[in-house]
């Protein structure tokens, strides 16, 4: 009989299955266990510390144990942790849902009215996907042919089939092709490797030109064209360039194509504002949220859509107009307790007007990073930041992905205390908005040493 597993490490290695991690590799070395965090810092169960760097990917807002979401919590404990959506209601999802509608509303993006909940970003966007389906097919006649999405390469909306089907990462999606439906596809933003060889701002917007014409030759089959408002993150955190989503949502107006920001990565402060549409006075028809949602403590998410989506389900039992998707823990009283007391946290500490100063000192200790002889672009949005590194400078020649640059500098990273994910050769910067300058300096100045680690010393 084979020895059952004792440590931690052991019964690790032995029982789970990592999300994006090949697990050869992974149990042939030893693993980081996190036991606790406060603030900005992770702390393992060998007592060290690290710099939470990447927002425990993504979604830490306020730093962790955070006292007003605990009490939230608990307090919520101790009248229910769930109760179903589905024919009945319950308090937190109601007052959330008023904070959601009005928080959009606030910021400009005045069609939002509706709240739709589920658990991730993946099933957001999925809601929203089967809802612009739906309300045309609801609308009925010649709109019935619309039926097709249109996508940006590059492009990442989550892992179920739906959202896989809208990405544009082969790494991660290429596998999949045989179980998605086929999307339209337009170029990305992405001025360092520019997809039409042009210089911005000279270019005019030169990459948005295949998309017209997709929307102008086709806009009578598509029924919604998808998008990552201002920063494509998983594709290497690619800041597009000013006026490029504005002329998104002219373009979906003028040929009748719903437009669907995905904000599941880019909302609650990352880019500055609270949405990133709000850059550039966008509002769109649906728009999915997560990750931030509830600070990083809980997994909830939510779809914004217009009232005329909503209107066009609205009919008699017998007609099955209904919107028939849902989930078990569809407004989890829990997570809808976290998410109020989150957005109650960014409206009683003014943390967008804080964080503005700490948008431009990160900018400032980027910088002298820009000279370095591997390091290809420097991208920066708020407190997002994507550190593309290169093999050539002058040639932009991408590292090997065997070559491994991004996750050994990370490692290097991990041995001075702080905790990075890269993307391929982009390392990425996302910490909690509620880290301080002191550990916001730390955090560059050991990231460039990773990175001389790596690459070579400048």
């Amino acid at each position: 009989m084979a020895k059952k597993p004792g440590t931690l490490e052991e019964k690790d290695k032995e029982y789970i299955w990592h999300p994006f991690t090949q697990m050869r590799e992974w149990v042939s070395e030893t693993p980081v266990i996190i036991e606790k965090g406060s603030g900005s810092y992770l702390t393992d169960t060998g007592h060290k510390q690290y710099i939470d760097g990447t927002s425990s990917i993504w979604v830490n807002i306020h730093g962790h144990r955070k006292r007003a979401i605990d009490k939230a919590i608990t307090d919520q404990l101790k009248k229910i942790a769930h109760s179903t959506l589905l024919g009945l209601s319950n308090i937190p999802s109601i007052l959330l849902a008023e904070k959601l509608i009005r928080l959009a509303q606030g910021g400009g993006l005045t069609s939002l009215s509706k709240i739709f909940y589920s658990d991730n970003g993946s099933t957001a966007v999925e809601v929203g996907l089967k809802m612009a389906f739906h309300y045309w097919q609801l609308k009925g006649g010649r709109y019935n042919k619309k039926t097709r999405f249109l996508t940006l390469m590059n492009a990442y909306h989550g892992d179920t089939v739906g959202s896989v089907s809208l990405g544009g990462i082969d790494l991660f999606h290429k596998i999949y092709r045989p179980l998605l439906f086929e999307s339209l596809r337009a170029p990305a933003p992405y001025c360092y490797r520019c997809p039409v060889n042009r210089m911005y701002p000279d270019c005019h917007l030169a990459c948005i030109e295949k998309a017209e014409e997709i929307l102008k030759e086709r806009h009578k089959e598509i029924a919604a064209m998808i998008v990552e408002p201002i920063v494509q993150a998983a594709a290497g955190m690619i800041v597009a360039p000013p006026g490029y989503l504005r002329r998104i949502r002219e373009l979906c107006t003028r040929y009748n194509v719903l437009l669907i920001a995905d904000e599941v990565a880019t909302g609650f402060g990352r880019t500055g504002l609270m949405f990133a549409c709000e850059h550039e006075g966008v509002s769109p028809d649906i728009m999915p949220i997560a990750k931030g949602i509830t600070g990083g403590y809980l997994p909830l998410a939510a779809t914004l859509v217009t009232r005329e989506i909503y209107d066009a389900f609205l009919g008699e039992y017998r007609e099955f107009k209904t919107f028939f998707h849902g989930h078990s823990y569809t407004g989890n009283p829990l997570g809808c307790a976290a998410a109020i007391a989150n957005i109650e946290i960014f409206e009683k500490e003014g943390t967008l007007e804080k964080l503005q100063s700490k948008i431009a000192l990160l900018e400032s200790l980027l910088s002298p990073l820009k000279e370095h002889p591997h390091i290809g672009e420097v991208r920066q949005k708020g407190l997002i930041a994507g550190i593309e590194m290169v093999r050539e400078k002058d040639k932009k020649t991408p590292y090997r992905l065997e070559e491994k640059a991004g996750i050994r500098t990370c490692l290097e990273a991990r041995k001075m205390g702080l905790m990075l994910r890269p993307i391929g050769n982009v390392i990425i910067l996302m910490p909690p908005l509620s880290i301080s300058k002191t550990d916001l300096k730390k955090m560059v100045a050991i990231t460039g040493k990773a990175i001389d680690r790596v690459a070579g010393r400048r």
